[in-house]
């Protein structure tokens, strides 16, 4: 199992860190959790924008030729995303220009494949198309991806979780509602995919001890990506009815009464192997859903099921990948939502550490091929397009938000 991630050998706390680091000289890791965060910041900008740079061009003015991965997932959409963080971070339209011409040709290269997510497929590429729009002030365009988005029908066969099934498809409503305004997909269009959801749940529960239960190629899965834990984070911010959220709250429960002794996550019912550790798969994705049911609900024992996950994370989240979806990039963000919804500076700590791994020893890792870079490895949620949005988020923490998932 140790063959997954490093040991985490960085000081538990802030003070042990600083106490640490006056015996050190150099800028080792351990100096630069020592740096105050303003300093610290700034290197996490530079760092972006310099990879941010790279992304690009590996990804999109190299290429020269028509998108063939046209999702947010492992495709130029994720760059285009990128794109727009940066922007948002530096005020940048050179960012935005070209975030918008990586959309238009994601939209022409989506047009047949019929996937209806967020994350990998056209309600992503819409979704992102109008609130880019919107930003560069163009009313035509905007409307254009709007009635694009609007005119996305959803198979009845659809599976029900976040990367290609209706809890994908929602998502992707609930951004555009906070980004371009209330209603903009309207409460009815989304009502009818959260009954579908329910009714599905229930159907496929009836036989075992959980409220709400799902299939994904064959394997009830727990996790963010396809499983429990995905699907209950949707349909946290969807207009539920009472006995609805009684359902979500008691699947959330049963996935707390039957996690491994060791605090983590089973990636599908059943599953008795505790190895993963990843957002996917795990204690990293499941934390996040407990503490968005921590914040709806106001139950303290979804927030201390969070806080018990976190360390789970913090002993075993040092992956040996960069990504978002299974790496250090996308752990990182279990400590930047503990601390947005707690305060409290050691979860700052925290983050600060996983990123600061990444910044000190990222590069050279992947180069003495002791790191995964990613198959994919100038994506967004398996290579460094990953870790550059990461550490952009670092910049202003308290507004960090797992792409694609937090909103």
């Amino acid at each position: 199992m140790a063959d997954r991630f490093f040991p985490n050998e960085m000081p538990d706390t802030a003070v042990e860190a600083e106490e640490t680091s006056a015996q050190i000289s150099g800028e080792t890791l351990i100096k630069l959790l020592s740096f105050p965060y303003e300093t610290l910041s700034q290197q996490f900008k530079r760092a972006a924008l310099d990879v941010k740079d790279a992304v690009v061009r590996e990804t999109w003015a190299i290429a020269g030729k028509p998108v063939q991965d046209y999702t947010l997932y492992t495709g130029a959409l994720g760059t285009a995303f990128l794109l727009f963080k940066a922007y948002q971070i530096t005020n940048n339209r050179d960012d935005l220009n070209v975030c918008s011409e990586i959309v238009k040709a994601c939209d022409s290269a989506s047009v047949t494949s019929g996937r209806v997510t967020f994350i990998c497929g056209q309600a992503g590429v819409y979704a992102i198309g109008a609130v880019v729009a919107k930003h560069a002030g163009d009313e035509r365009l905007l409307g254009r991806y709007l009635t694009q988005f609007k005119e996305i029908k959803l198979p009845k066969d659809l599976p029900n979780e976040l990367l290609y099934g209706r809890g994908g498809f929602l998502w992707a409503c609930s951004f555009l509602n906070k980004h371009i305004g209330k209603d903009t997909i309207s409460s009815a269009r989304m009502r009818a995919a959260v009954k579908e959801i329910i009714k599905s749940g229930r159907e496929m529960a009836k036989k075992g001890r959980c409220p709400l239960m799902y299939e994904w190629h064959g394997k009830k899965y727990w996790g963010a990506a396809h499983g429990l834990a995905g699907i209950m984070h949707v349909l946290m911010h969807m207009e539920l009815k009472a006995d609805e959220v009684e359902d979500v709250k008691g699947t959330l429960r049963y996935m707390i009464k039957n996690r491994f002794p060791s605090g983590n996550y089973p990636s599908s019912e059943g599953s008795e192997s505790d190895r993963l550790v990843h957002w996917c798969h795990g204690a990293p994705g499941v934390a996040l859903t407990l503490l968005k049911a921590a914040e709806v609900f106001g139950d303290k024992e979804f927030l201390q099921a969070a806080v018990d996950a976190g360390e789970v994370v913090w002993n075993r989240g040092l992956l040996k990948r960069v990504g978002i979806c299974h790496g250090i990039s996308g752990n990182t963000y279990v400590f930047l939502s503990l601390y947005r919804l707690t305060g409290n500076v050691e979860f700052l700590y925290r983050a600060k550490a996983f990123a600061c791994f990444l910044l000190n020893r990222a590069h050279r890792l992947i180069s003495k091929g002791k790191m995964h870079g990613g198959d994919r490895p100038y994506s967004l949620f398996e290579g460094i397009g990953g870790i550059t949005y990461l550490f952009l988020d670092m910049i202003e923490p308290s507004e960090a938000r797992f792409p694609g998932y937090e909103l």
